[in-house]
Formats: structure tokens, C-alpha cells, sequence
């Protein structure tokens, strides 16, 4: 009788799992690399998109809130534009104001700064008398004719930029405003696009997703307000010109985490610097340092809770690597990307480990953009989208 051959794999079971967990690896990776080119190849429209997607977690529970008090749809989202417009434009009403006010004194000092300028570049070490000066002027002078074919070809792509940039516009607004008419009948199409098994999970992670980037861009609008308005009274306390000006770009470096709140500083201290010397640019440094300090400890802490829930650790890796794949564009959407993908993975894996809460007594939640999903076993027909 003979022995029948052993059945033993030869393979360790080790290699068999780290191999198994290799490709899978892989591929999520490739597949990865895949969404990133065609995001790149697109970004002409993927950015604009997500600023209007941004744009309507701002502005959806705006709307919402109003038709929830009796409002009219179509007056709800009317006053929710008027709202958005009027504050952008009262506030470069505020900017333009200020800046035709201190106007006479930015001459002064700027006169006074180009001649401290001409006298430190004119001693020792520099040594760039006014005949030197003349010299170098002459020369990109000439530097520019030689090179004016150049030069029209960087206008035309400026030229081209600000077509794209006109593009883009459209589709902010175009995607801000049908997600505050349609934005609940547009997630229930695009649920139906996957499997059946699917619909239930895809539906609560998307649910999450919105909730998580609703409380992001409420507590960002918050701390940057915070910020400028601080930084804005510490300016005009101490006397340093455009304060409001500076403040609107502390305000709106807010919404850039890390970087943007060190280009806010910076600036301020800088225009303190140039136009009351030294001291008063320290005590600009250290109300902006002392602003900063009670938004990262105070009020951020207080104002996010559990509802974004990202380690500071990881709000510096993401900032740092969108910087590295996508310049400023990355850093203002590496944080908002981390959080709204972290809370969708994890309502799509907790999903169906809780008992759901009694449909007689849940109540919707109405600033999402993730509702429920209907079986289609069951005739309940959809009811009017409500953005």
C-alpha cells in the first residue's frame, strides 16, 4: 500500500497572510493613485466643486433653519444668498473704507521707508550708490525688451487663468445653489447607484460625512472670526494702520489650519514693523500669539467637542502633505478631507452593530444631506427634496 503524498504547504502561514494583505494593499493603493490623477487631470472642476461643497455645509442649515420657522423655500434660500453676499460685501465695503482713510499716511511712510531703504542700501556693506542704482535699472530695463516675447506669453496664460478662475466661479455657485434646492433628492440618486446591500451602508456613512463637515466649516467660520476679530482689536489698540484689512486676512488665512494662522501673524507683524518700528511690532507679536493661544486652548477645544474628532497630529501630517501634492488648494481641504473620510469609515463600519432607534420616535436629521434610503420593496414614494 503506498503512502499518499503530504498535503503540507510548504508556505508559512506568516508569508501566506502578509502576502494576502500585500496585494489587497496594492491594490487599494493603485486605486488610490487612480482617484488622485483624475482628481489632478480635473482639478479645474474638483476644486471648485469642493470650495462649493464647503460653501454649502455653511450655508444648507442657514436654509434649513428658516424653513424650519415657516419660511417658503424659495424665500429661505433667497435670504440665505442675501446673508452670504451682504457679509462678503460689507465686508470689503469695511477694507475699502479704511484703506481710502489711512491712505495719506501709507503715502507718508512709504516715502519714508523707500528713502530709510535707498540710505541702509547706499552704506556699508551694500554700498549701492544712485549711480549703481540707475545701472540695474537700466539693465531690467533692457532685460525686459530682450525678453518681451516672454513676457506676453505669461500675460496670455494670466489671461487664460482668469477665464478658468471665471469657470470655477460658475461652478461654485452652481453647485452651492442646487444643493440648497436639491440636495437631498442628489444624494438619494446617487445612493442608487450601488448595490442594494450597499444602499444602507453608503446612505449612514454619507450621513455622517455631512454632519462632520457641517460642524467643521460652523467651528473654522467661528475660530477665524475669533482670530481677526482679536488680532483686529489689538492693531487698532496699538495704533498700527488697516486693521480691519488686517484682520480680514487673519480671518481668511483661519480657514487654512497652521499655515494660514503663521501668514495672518506674520502679516500684522510685519505692517506693525514697517510703520512704528520694533516695539510696536513685538507687542503685535505677542497679541497675536496671545489671540492664537486662547483659540487653539480655549475656544477650539470648547467649540469641537466630539464633533470632528482628528488628533492634532494628524491635522499637521494632513496640512503638510496637502501642501506637498497641491500647494495652498491641498492645505485648505487636507483637513476637511481627513475628517468627513474618517467619520464616513467609521459610520460605514459601525453600521448595523447598533439597534435602530424607533422610526415612531426619531426624528431626521435636517441638516444632512444623507437621507434615508428607501427599500425598494417597499412602496413609499419620495418625498419632495428638501435642501
Amino acid at each position: 500500500m503506498t503512502t499518499p503524498p503530504s498535503t503540507t504547504d510548504p508556505i508559512p502561514r506568516g508569508i501566506r497572510i502578509g502576502a494576502a494583505f500585500s496585494w489587497r494593499f496594492l491594490v487599494i493603493v493603485a486605486a488610490l493613485a487612480v482617484v488622485a490623477a483624475t482628481v489632478v487631470h480635473l482639478a479645474e472642476i474638483v476644486i471648485p466643486f469642493l470650495i462649493g461643497l464647503m460653501l454649502s455645509a455653511l450655508l444648507v442649515p442657514l436654509s434649513n433653519g428658516l424653513q424650519r420657522r415657516g419660511w417658503p423655500k424659495w424665500v429661505a434660500i433667497l435670504g440665505t444668498w442675501l446673508v452670504a453676499l451682504g457679509t462678503l460685501g460689507a465686508l470689503a465695503l469695511l477694507v475699502t473704507v479704511q484703506i481710502r482713510l489711512d491712505l495719506p499716511r501709507l503715502e507718508t511712510q512709504v516715502e519714508r521707508t523707500i528713502a530709510s531703504a535707498k540710505q541702509l542700501l547706499n552704506s556699508h556693506p551694500f554700498g549701492i550708490t544712485p549711480d549703481k542704482l540707475t545701472d540695474y535699472v537700466s539693465d531690467g530695463t533692457a532685460y525686459i525688451r530682450e525678453h518681451a516675447g516672454t513676457f506676453g506669453e505669461g500675460f496670455a496664460h494670466a489671461g487664460t487663468g482668469v477665464i478658468h478662475a471665471a469657470e470655477g466661479l460658475f461652478i461654485v455657485i452652481f453647485t452651492t445653489l442646487f444643493a440648497l434646492i436639491d440636495g437631498r433628492t442628489i444624494w438619494q440618486w446617487v445612493t442608487r447607484l450601488f448595490p442594494k446591500a450597499a444602499r444602507g451602508r453608503i446612505t449612514a456613512a454619507g450621513d455622517a460625512g455631512w454632519k462632520t463637515l457641517t460642524a467643521f466649516i460652523r467651528i473654522q467660520v467661528v475660530v477665524a472670526a475669533t482670530d481677526g476679530i482679536g488680532i483686529g482689536i489689538g492693531a487698532a489698540i496699538l495704533g498700527v494702520p488697516l486693521a480691519i484689512p488686517i484682520a480680514v486676512i487673519v480671518f481668511l488665512g483661519a480657514f487654512v489650519p497652521v499655515i494660514g494662522a503663521i501668514i495672518g501673524g506674520i502679516v500684522a507683524v510685519g505692517i506693525a514693523l514697517v510703520f512704528h518700528g520694533w516695539v510696536t511690532a513685538l507687542l503685535m507679536l505677542g497679541v497675536v500669539i496671545l489671540v492664537q493661544q486662547l483659540e487653539s486652548h480655549v475656544f477650539h477645544p470648547l467649540l469641537t467637542g466630539t464633533a470632528v474628532r482628528v488628533h492634532p497630529l494628524g491635522i499637521v501630517l494632513g496640512v503638510t502633505a496637502g501642501t506637498a501634492i497641491a500647494g495652498i488648494v491641498g492645505a485648505l481641504f487636507a483637513v476637511p478631507l481627513i475628517a468627513t473620510t474618517n467619520a464616513m469609515i467609521h459610520a460605514a463600519i459601525n453600521h448595523g452593530t447598533q439597534p435602530e432607534p424607533d422610526q415612531a420616535t426619531a426624528e431626521p436629521a435636517p441638516d444632512s444631506a444623507a437621507p434615508e434610503v428607501p427599500a425598494d420593496n417597499v412602496p413609499t414614494p419620495v418625498e419632495p427634496a428638501d435642501s
